[in-house]
Formats: structure tokens, C-alpha cells, sequence
């Protein structure tokens, strides 16, 4: 049986804390739902932020609802080059030791000590799929991507396995274009 999932890109985006929240745009503010994600109870909201490093700036980075106990900015190899952050390779949630940065809002800014990661690649499945696919939460599988001449595999990819996923691999912005990945993408896991 061919392991097949959806591939989608995660473009730069920044998960807010409520504290965070309230400090950027106002106490008790509301995050407005844009488009639902993949992932069950997830979506990009209508407001954005700015994100600054000591070497430059990205004026309007997405956010992603709902709200979390801490903040998190997910950024590309590339994008923290630009920025002039020191990032380091985790899972998300898994922002100890990471780097910091400032990020501005209408109402006011939050300098975060860590937060700022490069997200691990890594596959969403629901227990169901991860039985079927024989993978476990925490596994590290290779996954090959075809595309027209940029074909490649995936190593390290990490196998997140929960009730509440939907199955989906999750790659940033400079992984994306390293395999010409464009809409409807499907990687097959190999071991």
C-alpha cells in the first residue's frame, strides 16, 4: 500500500499568547477567522503583524487563530537570514532555548526572549491513518515529493500523531520551492 498525504506549504506566520493578544491590538480583542486550515480548529486570521529582527523587518505576517498559551513566530531558513535571527530547527510548541524578536501591532509591540523558530518538517496524522500507514507519533520518516525536474526526498520528517489531525505534511517556504511544490502536491512516505 502506497503511503500517500497531502503536502502544504506554511508560510511565515506568528501564534499569538492572549497576553500578546491584548498588548498588539487592545484588551480582549478578538482574532477575525479568515480561511479554516487543514488542521481541524485552525485558520489565518484578517490581521496581521510585523516581525523585526536586528537586520530587517516583514511588515505583514499572518496570524494564526486561536490563541495559544505561548507565542510562537515560524519562519523560513531564508526568512531568518533576512532577519538577522539565529533560529533554531524545532517542532512547534517546542519554543525553549529558541531565538527571539519583536513583533508590532496597532496597539502596541511585545519583544519575545524565545519564540522564533525554523518548523520541523512534519506529517499530521489522525490514529486511524497513522495505523494504516504502520507510523507512530514521534517516528522520523523520509517522504518523496515528485514534481516536474525538482523531485526529492524528505528526511527527518517528523510523525505527529493526534485525534484531533487531519493527515497533512507540512513543509515551509524554502523546503516548498526547493521541489516546485504548487496545489494538490502528494509526498509518499517511504519508511
Amino acid at each position: 500500500m502506497e503511503r500517500k498525504v497531502l503536502v502544504e506549504t506554511s508560510a511565515r506566520h506568528v501564534h499569538l499568547s492572549r497576553e500578546h493578544l491584548d498588548i498588539l491590538f487592545g484588551q480582549g480583542y478578538e482574532l477575525t477567522p479568515k480561511k479554516e486550515l487543514s488542521q481541524p480548529g485552525q485558520y489565518a486570521c484578517e490581521e496581521r503583524v510585523a516581525v523585526v529582527g536586528p537586520k530587517g523587518t516583514f511588515p505583514s505576517v499572518a496570524i494564526l487563530g486561536p490563541v495559544r498559551n505561548a507565542t510562537q513566530v515560524e519562519i523560513s531558513a531564508t526568512d531568518a537570514r533576512m532577519l538577522g535571527i539565529e533560529a533554531p530547527v524545532k517542532e512547534s510548541g517546542d519554543i525553549a532555548g529558541s531565538a527571539g524578536c519583536k513583533i508590532v501591532g496597532p496597539k502596541g509591540e511585545v519583544e519575545i526572549s524565545e519564540g522564533v523558530i525554523i518548523a520541523k518538517r512534519h506529517i499530521h496524522l489522525d490514529p486511524e491513518t497513522a495505523e494504516k500507514f504502520g507510523v507512530k507519533d514521534k517516528q522520523i520518516v523520509n517522504v518523496k515529493v515528485e514534481s516536474d525536474e525538482r523531485s526529492l526526498i524528505f528526511g527527518d520528517v517528523v510523525v505527529r500523531v493526534h485525534p484531533n489531525f487531519s493527515p497533512a505534511m507540512h513543509i515551509d517556504t524554502d523546503e516548498s520551492n526547493a521541489v516546485l511544490a504548487g496545489n494538490n502536491v502528494l509526498g509518499v512516505i517511504l519508511d
